[in-house]
């Protein structure tokens, strides 16, 4: 699976006075930093440790929302 299919912001974070990276996805999951390429560039390299881990413990990993069929009704 790769990484990078998932569906990503970035987002500036006023409590935390930092850009906050997430994951569609895996909304348990952020990067925080000052630098807003690089809280993009974190949070894609952890959700890309998190499904290596997923894989190599055989757990079931997200489907990419942009391989899903989506219909536009809710």
């Amino acid at each position: 699976m790769d990484s990078k299919q998932y569906t990503y912001c970035v987002t500036w974070s006023a409590e935390y006075n930092e850009y906050v990276g997430l994951c569609a996805e895996f909304p348990s999951l952020s990067w925080l930093d000052a630098d807003q390429s690089k809280a993009l560039s974190g949070i894609v390299e952890l959700v890309a440790d998190v499904v290596a881990d997923m894989i190599s413990n055989n757990e079931k990993v997200p489907t990419p929302l942009s391989e899903k069929n989506i219909t536009g009704s809710l």
